[in-house]
């Protein structure tokens, strides 16, 4: 068995042409469409990438006891797990998350790996002293920054070094992709995680995939939009779509480049090809841009999702089984034959392949600190602490780091040791209380949320979510439906408390 597992980054499903999208031609995702099977109804774990990143890993639910950070040493990883049943991995990614504090335990997971550099923030070109004021002219104010390890300031010194297309981190993550398959082809038992940035902020890409989207915009480079409440004026809120359109499109052809390389080696009779993203991303649908800061909405949560394996007998169909982000671990484990450890709450999704069936009745999905929601593929619950910035809430964890820092002295002093959770082998959990001077707090915590009412929508009357649905048994059903996998989960007491329910 062989297989590619393409991971991009914030990739709307609504906007691809499987999904209805018309917006952007995708027709490489077209191509893929008729080649695999498209899931309608898969859903995201924890938010945002790393968390995404730790559910794809390790089969299970992460946000409940902890936020963004490494892989723990209890952690199952899928990659790992081959590696002990002689399957070889290679991890192919722009992703600089991983290579700071709060992603350093992943790539090294897999057999080998390469990092393409330059995508956002990451601290790859050195410029001490950069042209300050031509860089001022260049790029608008509210995606310019000078602060020193500045995340606008890394990306404006990043791009002054990819000019041709070839330079391009995602190019460069493909090239890497046919190289490992030109390479490895005719081997067996090996797995390709190969992954891009794109088409996450900032919005930049070759210019002959954004002419098409032109907008006439004549102002300084707006490409990467501020998280939270749409004030732009319309102008300035099409180029921003613009230039996402224009990412999508690349991201569109980067694929068909994949297709063809299969097509040309006839890779389909002997690799499985799967493609998903960790979440979507917001272009000012609800009044809002991105992520982390309002309701999970759909579309943010409800992403694409498409499979093929060899000997597939029923390429070009679709299926409606609900599924998420958690079901890949124990896939890319049953297409090698293994077992998955008795950890993992994903479900293999081999079986739905050729017969459409349930897998589940309904998946929880959250940030850590925020709502706890769930859908049933019909209803999508949200449930809210009643004050997000005062509440009882711990990260478990025995790797005190967040995104790009080490938990602070502070967050450390009032340390405590947690007993084992079902998932952690035995092992004690350091209990670590959220507070409003952690870096996360008001980044991806409790502290950065704008929309905090609980709210309950009807998907098949309202797919829009502009409409809270007042229903006392659906919610009630939702209410017991989350309580059960907050239980499957081994959730801690306090996780139940903080959103009034019972059941811990």
């Amino acid at each position: 068995m062989k297989v590619v597992f393409l991971l991009f980054d914030s990739l709307n499903r609504h906007l691809l042409g499987p999904y209805g999208g018309t917006r952007v031609p995708t027709p490489n995702f077209d191509r893929l469409a008729k080649r695999s099977v498209t899931f309608d109804k898969h859903y995201v774990g924890s938010l945002p990438c790393m968390p995404a990143r730790r559910d794809i890993h390790t089969g299970r639910l992460s946000f409940l006891h902890r936020s963004w950070g490494p892989l723990e040493p209890f952690d199952n990883s899928f990659a790992e797990i081959l590696w002990d049943h002689k399957v070889y991995s290679h991890l192919i990614t722009d992703h600089a998350h991983y290579f700071e504090d709060g992603g350093a335990t992943y790539h090294t997971r897999y057999d080998s790996w390469e990092f393409v550099r330059g995508q956002e923030g990451d601290p790859w070109k050195a410029m001490v002293q950069p042209h300050w004021e031509r860089l001022r002219e260049l790029y608008h104010e509210r995606q310019f920054g000078t602060a020193q390890r500045d995340y606008f300031r890394n990306y404006m010194v990043n791009r002054q070094f990819i000019r041709d297309e070839k330079d391009f981190p995602s190019v460069k993550c493909f090239a890497h992709a046919l190289e490992f398959l030109d390479l490895n082809r005719d081997a067996d038992n090996w797995l390709l995680h190969l992954e891009t940035f794109d088409p996450h902020e900032p919005f930049f890409a070759p210019e002959r995939f954004r002419q098409p989207f032109r907008t006439g915009w004549n102002g300084p480079v707006r490409d990467w939009p501020r998280y939270g409440r749409v004030d732009e004026l319309p102008e300035e809120c099409e180029e921003l779509r613009a230039n996402y359109y224009a990412v999508v499109s690349l991201c569109d052809f980067l694929l068909g480049q994949l297709l063809d390389y299969f097509d040309a080696h006839d890779l389909w009779k002997d690799t499985a090809l799967i493609l998903t993203t960790d979440h979507g991303f917001l272009l000012g649908e609800h009044d809002f841009w991105a992520k982390n800061r309002m309701n999970m909405y759909e579309e943010i949560v409800h992403i694409p999702m498409f499979m093929h394996a060899p000997g597939l007998r029923t390429p070009g169909t679709r299926r409606a089984a609900l599924t998420q982000t958690i079901d890949l671990a124990p896939t890319f484990l049953d297409l090698f034959g293994v077992a998955p450890p008795p950890e993992m709450q994903g479900k293999s999704l081999l079986p739905v392949l050729e017969r459409d069936r349930s897998l589940r009745e309904a998946a929880a999905f959250g940030y850590f600190g925020g709502a706890i929601n769930v859908t049933d593929g019909r209803y999508t619950y949200h449930r809210y602490p009643e004050d997000p910035k005062r509440q009882e809430v711990y990260q478990y964890t025995l790797m005190p780091t967040h995104i790009w820092d080490r938990f602070s002295v502070e967050e450390l002093r009032t340390i405590a040791l947690a007993p084992p959770f079902d998932f952690t082998k035995g092992v004690q959990t350091m209990k670590i209380p959220m507070i409003n001077t952690s870096p996360m707090f008001n980044n991806y915590g409790p502290g950065s949320l704008i929309e905090r009412e609980t709210r309950l929508y009807d998907l098949a009357a309202d797919p829009g979510q502009e409409r809270p649905l007042s229903d006392a048994d659906a919610e009630r059903r939702m209410i017991g439906l989350m309580t059960g996998l907050m239980r499957d989960n081994n959730a801690p007491p306090e996780a139940f408390a903080r959103v009034r329910l019972e059941g811990a």
